[in-house]
């Protein structure tokens, strides 16, 4: 069965679910969520409608999205939720569900090409390649697979860059 997990940007881009038990997410995006705003608003409606199902991931499907998260370069890039989301995803994938992750964040996009996960984006195009990024210092040119912000050797502030690309396979995107 077709389920929806939503990220934050879903619900700030407005995204409302139609029917009771498709959509999931997760405790992190209600907390990201700006209080006393119509976006909130909507999703407390949704929650209590039973449109929209919290779910925590399992601390498995969390390692593999850190894992992946590390592997990729994104570690750094992405929030608590956005790993989050992508672990109920592969969670629910586990339990024999077909999740598609609705978010519009690239890096989260990135995350869920990277472990064959079916996504859709509501206000972009979505990614067109799958990235592993690096972060290298551009002062002494060492890389760091860490998420640290400066040098360990010389105390320059990181950049990112890519280290490899390929392109997405359309099939693994929802359009």
């Amino acid at each position: 069965m077709k389920v929806l997990v939503l990220d934050t940007s879903a619900f700030i881009m407005g995204f409302n679910p139609t029917r009771p038990g498709e959509a999931y997410t997760v405790p992190a995006v209600e907390d990201e969520l700006l209080r006393g705003t119509m976006t909130q608003l909507r999703f407390h409606v949704n929650k209590e409608k039973g449109k929209v199902i919290l779910r925590s991931p399992s601390p498995r499907a969390l390692e593999s999205v850190e894992a992946v998260s590390t592997k990729a370069g994104e570690k750094g890039h992405v929030s608590q939720a956005d790993r989050e989301v992508v672990a109920l995803a592969l969670d629910l994938k586990q339990d024999g569900q077909d999740p598609v992750i609705v978010s519009d964040d690239y890096a989260v996009q990135n995350m869920a090409e990277h472990l064959h996960l079916n996504y859709g984006s509501l206000a972009n195009f979505g990614i067109a390649h799958k990235f592993d990024w690096i972060m290298y210092c551009p002062a002494c040119h060492r890389r760091s697979m860490g998420s640290e912000k400066t040098c360990r050797v010389c105390g320059t502030e990181l950049k990112r860059k890519v280290l490899s690309r390929s392109k997405v396979s359309r099939d693994s995107s929802v359009k």
